[in-house]
């Protein structure tokens, strides 16, 4: 069957939409993006922006005219952190609908990490053992572990690279004590944090950047091709990417354009989460969260 995903993160809109069967490959057959930056249009009282709202409802649109055009038979629409945290959610989910014709289903940070886990579960297989994953989003990241399919433990944290980039840094780059206070931040929200694994993998656009620029093989290489991150690469990394202006950034190989102020936050919190849980190795995943709405969807039909 063909079926739509739509993804309203804290950094694009995205539309996927995949011809899929229970047990097999969801084969992509379309994809389409919109960059809103819905983490970076929250006003001082914590309500999304007028301007953000706009275009949250004229990206749900398109993406809806575009399924229609592609005979999506169901559309699977759902929300995270940007919207779930927004002050005046309730009202911006009312005006999709009524607007746009999107029936938005706002996800918890616990139902992302257990959706993300699920898909990366699936990726790397039994043979993984105990898995621990973490993904790093615009306005949240989230840590699973478990042995199974359903992780024992899922946990969101309000730390994605969007949310700290606007709530942390004032200067591009940031100076030291900014970089250090926002340290002392990510740490104290993850104290306390114990998890045992076998392998720890990891998944989103800031993970596969970061071990891009660590010296993991480029996108060309395909979907199959063995990709990590070792803390000592991380750190690596970090050294330098956190005394360049966001435009410098933009011009590596592997760092967008549209995310590359938010790499130092999410290179600040890749290395903190990795020190807390004792993360030596990371195996990046292709597979995140859109896929994981689409295998647990099979699974209920089947």
């Amino acid at each position: 069957m063909r079926l739509g995903v739509l993804d309203v993160g804290s950094n694009t809109v995205h539309l996927l939409v995949v011809d899929a069967f229970h047990g097999a490959h969801p084969w992509p057959a379309h994809s389409q993006k919109e960059r809103l930056r819905l983490a970076e249009q929250i006003s001082a009282d914590g309500s999304l922006t007028t301007a953000g709202a706009d275009a949250l409802v004229k990206a749900c649109s398109a993406a809806r005219e575009a399924a229609e055009q592609l005979e999506v038979h169901e559309m699977l629409a759902f929300a995270t952190s940007a919207v779930r945290d927004a002050r005046n959610s309730s009202r911006v989910l009312h005006r999709v609908r009524d607007e746009a014709g999107v029936d938005l289903q706002v996800l918890s940070g616990e139902d992302e990490a257990r959706l993300t886990f699920l898909a990366v579960r699936r990726w790397f297989g039994w043979s993984a053992g105990r898995l621990l994953v973490l993904d790093i989003g615009g306005g949240s990241l989230e840590i699973a572990a478990g042995s199974d399919e359903a992780p024992g433990d899922a946990l969101s944290f309000p730390l994605g690279a969007g949310r700290l980039t606007r709530d942390w840094f004032t200067s591009d780059p940031p100076d030291a004590d900014q970089v250090a206070e926002l340290e002392s931040h990510v740490d104290s929200l993850l104290a306390g944090i114990e998890l045992g694994f076998d392998i720890a993998a990891a998944t989103s656009k800031t993970f596969r950047s970061l071990a891009r620029l660590a010296g993991a093989v480029p996108s060309g290489h395909g979907l199959w091709a063995p990709r990590s991150l070792t803390r000592t690469g991380l750190h690596q990394v970090r050294g330098f990417i956190q005394r360049m202006p966001s435009a410098s950034l933009a011009e590596l190989d592997g760092v967008s354009a549209s995310r590359a102020h938010q790499l130092v936050a999410g290179a600040i919190v890749a290395e903190r989460a990795m020190r807390r849980l004792g993360i030596d190795e990371l195996r990046i995943c292709p597979w995140a969260l859109r896929e994981g709405v689409i295998l647990s969807r099979l699974d209920q039909l089947h």
